[in-house]
């Protein structure tokens, strides 16, 4: 591409090597989390939510286990301050849950959100000011100095004010652009305020160091981070939090490897909204820790509904292959994923049912509320044969022998290929019965009666065929083979029956019987039926009537 010698790396490596988060292997631990949904969530929205929308977002959060929420910058805009003052007024803010509100670090916008607290129990005030080489060069044209004044004087104004308002105040900082700041200019600020502040074990302060915007790869924040974590004053009273946007696309990576670098806490919100690409993931971030066996203190059990109301309410969309609430993220269209995903939950189900090892499928569905019929095996043109028969299976019942999979799993294929469609359930069920089971366009089986012999079993059989209506005798050493030898006894199919299943198959409130027959023609063809009946022995006949149709109408 051109001009890409105008791009210059506008990030800072510590000054010293900090690399031992390099060692853990995971998070072992949930960090606290705090939605910013309704701030820089909502901010980011082409249409932002109204007081009634925010109010129920603010209950979804709260339902999947937020503690602490973000809820508006309350100075910024009258609407910011009726959302505020609500919660408050209408009482909204459970006792275990801390609200937060946004400042900069300018002196009438501080006195403001502190008179929107007014009656608030609890509440972080999270105040902040740039610090980056870009904007204290071209936004602010002020010296280092001057920028850590700005940041020191918002420090003692929120201590002063916390002291004159009644209400449970907890303090936060963030050096907003941190990731373009340089790292000992950064510690230096954040210090300066942490030594104001003076935290203590029953009051801890917050540190926040946001991606502001990504410029650089995952480990130089990790590095960044683990810089800041061992030189922070007081640090044991400290909580290191982190704020990633999105914009290289590594907001998961880069917060990943700063929490193995010591960070306490992270902002981000449902499903990556934010500015530009984005704030980071929470969902994606929560359910990558729960697949490590961690429990992240969140819930998204019912996924799909958490999604619904964020959909409904922001109007952005969950896009399709979003990691564990996209529409299409367990779905298997391949043929040999779906085979190795049905062996894969047999195997759990007989061998290993409390460890979860599926293969292409790292999360159980169900324990995001996802069903596997119609969320995992999905049939179109390039689905295989173990697709279909788990289809048939798991949804109706069929227990397609192995043989037969190939024969079924081509012909439902042929179908989906020939509409250019995805295949529903249903649709398969259709194709399968339509096309092998209890057959009798050729030949009708009427009747069939039996009768035990010193040399087996003797079948009288009553056939229509062509309108007429003929009895056909045979003997055998069992009954479907006494019927087999019937047909071909007067000529109307030669055949040899290779293969022979059945088992019980429930459908609504009735158990009926299910019979598939394997036959191989002179020619070599193999042809497969299927019956189905209240009785197995004509189950295992109409299964046989099914194959022969099958054969006589390939013939004609």
């Amino acid at each position: 591409m051109k001009n890409a010698s105008k791009y210059q790396r506008q990030y800072f490596m510590p000054p010293e090597p900090c690399f031992d988060w390099v060692k853990k292997e995971y998070i072992e631990k949930p960090p606290i989390w705090c939605s910013v949904d309704l701030r820089d969530g909502n901010q980011a929205l082409i249409i932002p939510m109204s007081l009634e929308e925010k109010l129920e977002f603010f209950q979804v959060l709260v339902d999947v286990g937020f503690k602490e929420i973000e809820v508006g910058f309350p100075a910024a805009s009258e609407t910011e301050y009726e959302f505020l003052r609500a919660l408050i007024e209408r009482n909204l803010i459970p006792d275990d849950v801390t609200i937060q509100v946004l400042t900069q670090a300018r002196e009438h916008i501080i006195r403001k959100t502190f008179a929107a607290l007014d009656g608030c129990k609890k509440a972080v005030v999270h105040v902040y000011n740039s610090t980056s080489k870009a904007q204290r060069e071209q936004v602010f044209r002020k010296s280092k100095e001057e920028i850590l004044k700005i940041a020191t004087d918002g420090a003692k104004l929120l201590k002063e004010l916390a002291d004159e308002t009644e209400g449970n105040f907890l303090f936060e900082y963030s050096p907003e652009s941190f990731t373009g700041t340089e790292p000992e200019y950064a510690l230096e600020v954040c210090n300066a305020v942490i030594d104001i502040w003076q935290p203590t074990p029953d009051w801890k302060v917050i540190m926040n160091l946001p991606v502001t915007v990504e410029h650089s790869l995952p480990h130089v924040y990790a590095s960044q981070i683990e810089y800041m974590s061992k030189n922070m004053h007081n640090r044991e009273n400290v909580i290191l939090s982190l704020h990633p946007h999105n914009d290289r696309g590594c907001g998961v990576a880069d917060t990943e490897l700063a929490l193995l670098a010591g960070a306490d806490r992270v902002e981000g919100t449902l499903f990556g909204n934010g500015e530009r690409t984005g704030n980071v993931d929470i969902v994606t971030l929560a359910l990558n820790m729960f697949v490590h066996g961690i429990d992240p203190k969140l819930n998204f059990e019912n996924i799909m509904q958490i999604r619904e109301s964020y959909e409904r309410l922001t109007r952005m969309k969950v896009d399709d292959r979003a990691p564990y609430a996209g529409k299409l993220v367990f779905a298997a269209f391949s043929g040999s994923h779906q085979d190795a995903i049905a062996k894969g939950m047999n195997w759990i189900e007989e061998r290993d049912p409390d460890h979860w090892t599926v293969p292409y499928l790292p999360i159980d569905p169900h324990d995001v509320g996802r069903e596997y019929e119609g969320d995992v095996i999905r049939i179109n043109s390039q689905s295989g044969k173990g697709g279909v028969a788990y289809i048939l299976e798991h949804n109706f019942g069929y227990r397609i022998p192995k043989g037969m999979r190939e024969d079924v799993g081509y012909t439902v294929k042929g179908i989906s290929d020939e509409k250019h469609k995805e295949l529903l359930p249903d649709e398969i069920l259709n194709i399968f019965t339509k096309k092998y089971v209890n057959i009798e366009n050729q030949i009708k089986l009427i009747e069939v009666h039996f009768k035990q012999t010193g040399g087996g079993i003797e079948t009288e059989v009553t056939l229509g065929r062509e309108g007429v209506m003929k009895i056909y005798h045979g003997k055998g050493n069992g009954r479907l083979d006494a019927i087999s030898n019937a047909l071909k006894k007067h000529g109307i199919l030669q055949y040899k029956i290779l293969d022979y299943k059945e088992h019980s198959l429930s459908i609504g409130s009735n158990s009926k019987a299910c019979a598939y027959v394997q036959l191989r023609l002179p020619n070599g063809t193999i042809v497969w039926g299927s019956g189905i009946h209240d009785d197995i022995i004509d189950a295992s006949a109409r299964a046989l009537f099914s194959a022969v149709n099958r054969a006589l109408n390939m013939q004609k």
